[in-house]
């Protein structure tokens, strides 16, 4: 009875309540202010639709003018022929002349790398490096051997240089590769990193010892069937300071008949 008595007495307040509220809700004032909201509410989206349009509109005009600029920049469009942005190679003008900086690599910009460079026919373009495998990650102190810079293609073959520190091969400080060991030693221990999975002492067709000033240098001729870089690969190896410094020439059968005295120019011509 007691909890009947209150509903019935909290009624009459309730229905009160509900008309002061449909009063105000309908009165001219609340009608103005809800037009008003609504009308800046629109007039604020429009405003944001046309500063949202602006925007575009500006990044899109900033984007297409630094399109030429992006497409002369190595660093960041890579699929861009290296003949446009490299220059000839004095030594044969029907070759451009990579110079590796700085700014090409993590570990150029370390100091664990000293400047390399050969020449490459000016049709190949430049790969990118995945970042795992740059050394971006570990520098400047790599416990294991990473890729440096890559170019390719698709007829003639591709190319890449691999840099691996010297503590892996010998615990010498300054080592030369003799100090590492004999040709067939260095290619044992970095043919993985030739063929891209694993090496056979049977595939190694030919070894030559080149000295060049205070340099020597390690040539190698591969004829690898299951590489994964290809069933033929060149290689060139030295050492400079901390680092052992690998260029590699790799194709497959086609391009080998294609392009073998292209590639053998390309690992003659790489100098540390």
């Amino acid at each position: 009875m007691h909890r009947g008595v209150k509903c019935n007495e909290s009624r009459p307040h309730s229905v009160t309540m509900d008309k002061t509220l449909l009063e105000m809700a309908t009165s001219p004032f609340t009608t103005s202010l809800l037009t008003l909201r609504a009308s800046s509410s629109s007039s604020y989206s429009k405003l944001s639709f046309i500063r949202a349009s602006s925007r575009r509109d500006l990044f899109k005009g900033v984007a297409l003018q630094a399109l030429p600029l992006l497409l002369l920049r190595p660093s960041l469009a890579r699929e861009v022929e290296v003949g446009s942005f490299l220059p000839p190679s004095p030594s044969d003008p029907s070759f451009v002349l990579f110079k590796a900086s700085p700014k090409d690599t993590p570990a150029l910009r370390a100091g664990n790398v000293q400047p390399y460079q050969f020449i490459l026919p000016p049709t190949w373009k430049q790969a990118r490096v995945a970042n795992i495998l740059s050394g971006n990650y570990c520098q400047p102190k790599c416990a294991e051997p990473w890729v440096e810079v890559k170019f390719e293609d698709e007829k003639q073959g591709k190319v890449q240089v691999v840099a691996s520190p010297l503590i892996r091969l010998t615990n010498k400080p300054n080592a030369t590769i003799e100090d590492i060991g004999s040709p067939e030693k260095v290619i044992a221990s970095l043919g993985p990193f030739v063929t891209g999975n694993t090496y056979d002492p049977d595939e190694l067709l030919e070894t030559e010892v080149e000295k060049l000033g205070d340099q020597t240098y390690y040539k190698y001729l591969l004829e690898t069937p299951y590489a994964l870089t290809g069933t033929h690969n060149l290689a060139k190896a030295t050492a400079k300071g901390n680092t052992l410094v690998l260029f590699v020439a790799s194709a497959n059968d086609k391009q080998w008949q294609a392009s073998q005295k292209t590639l053998k120019a390309m690992l003659d011509s790489f100098l540390l």
